[in-house]
């Protein structure tokens, strides 16, 4: 199994400190590090809300805004990763952090489970890969994590970008995620219907009970966050693993390994009889069915959290819309959703049937029927 620690925003813009997650991560026993490419614009709109930090309220737009850093962060993020024996993804949110993450070369591009509907970013990795594929290379290795997400939302992305050298990551986007509600068995189902390497991206606090259990079923990823401190202002700080945890949770899952070398089909029940003494009856609701659906956590925040239309201006009636008046955003605190964004090209060209707020969630019911 391969283990991805999650650094994603939690370097705060520092890349010495950015260094030393490098350097914990390699240390605790990843294989790879992975970042996240943000561009606010990218992600929400600046109307979106508020989020609670120790400091206070900040808009959460402002706070992306913060997060952002230059191309040559990353660079350097990735070479000093390849230097220490590692590998480096990171998370594109949009066409130009892709583009510029493309440019310095990851060993894959991660899609967060936000990201899983946003077509525009779909295809054109779609492209690249297509690409480097008619030139004879291996398309770039993509791994994509499926939290918040229907069983038909990820046949529509994987249709999109095929199956080769795609790793599907079972999630649940909430956080801290409820381990009762992980449903772990439903990871080598995914691999079958999907055809192709399933593993887990886990936002639980417990750095034993749901890696080991995805080791038990066969997953061949797991990614988990990783911090410093949980004490720090990190948007994702208060769920991850210090440097100690992780290295908890890599020795646990390479002796699952140890025990499929040994034991072969029986190790499932060997594993979790032995987690079983000390976390009881906590292992079978982990486990849970195998049934892929939403977790009772996420229900609330299907198509808030992943992506949909959303004016970027006032907008009156009897306007023809732009490509520059609509953006794939994630809706998050107080905006309403909009349309999903497979129609972004139903909307570029309408015209607007009645007047609409900066912000807004794109409905039918804003454009003239066409």
């Amino acid at each position: 199994m391969e283990i991805i620690a999650e650094i994603g925003t939690s370097h705060g813009g520092d890349l010495e400190k950015a260094k030393k997650l490098i350097d914990t991560a390699i240390d605790s026993g990843a294989d790879w590090v992975k970042f996240q490419w943000v561009y606010a614009d990218e992600i929400l709109h600046p109307n979106t809300g508020y989020v609670k930090l120790p400091t206070g309220n900040i808009r959460l737009y402002d706070r992306f805004k913060e997060l952002e850093v230059e191309p040559s962060f990353f660079e350097e993020c990735a070479r000093y990763t390849h230097e220490k024996g590692a590998k480096f993804t990171c998370s594109p949110f949009g066409l130009k952090s892709l583009e510029e993450l493309m440019k310095i070369n990851p060993d894959a591009i991660k899609i967060a489970s936000p990201e899983l509907n946003h077509i525009p970013l779909l295809k054109k990795l779609s492209e690249i890969r297509s690409e480097q594929k008619n030139a004879g290379k291996i398309p770039i290795k993509t791994i994509i994590s499926s939290g918040v997400s229907k069983l038909s939302d990820i046949e529509n992305a994987i249709s999109i970008l095929g199956t080769e050298n795609v790793t599907l990551l079972h999630c649940i986007t909430f956080y801290p995620a409820p381990e009762e509600e992980y449903n772990i068995k439903v990871i080598p189902n995914l691999s079958k219907i999907f055809g192709v390497d399933a593993g887990i991206s886990d936002h639980s606090l417990d750095p034993v009970l749901v890696p080991s259990l995805a080791a038990a079923v066969g997953a061949k990823m797991i990614e988990k966050h990783i911090t410093l401190s949980k004490e720090t202002d990190g948007l994702d700080d208060p769920v991850a693993l210090t440097g100690e945890q992780f290295a908890l949770m890599h020795h646990c899952i390479r002796q699952c390994e140890a025990v499929f070398r040994q034991y072969g089909e029986n190790s499932f029940g060997y594993i979790t009889r032995q987690l079983k003494e000390e976390y009881g009856e906590r292992v079978e609701k982990a486990l849970g069915s195998g049934i892929k659906r939403l977790a009772a956590s996420e229900e609330a925040n299907y198509g808030r959290t992943n992506r949909s239309l959303h004016f970027m201006r006032d907008m009156k009636k009897g306007e023809k819309i732009s490509e520059d008046d609509i953006r794939v955003l994630r809706t998050e605190k107080v905006l309403l959703p909009g349309l999903e964004p497979k129609f972004l090209d139903d909307i570029v060209g309408a015209v607007m049937a009645r007047d609409a707020e900066d912000g807004k969630g794109v409905e039918w019911k804003d454009v003239i029927s066409f």
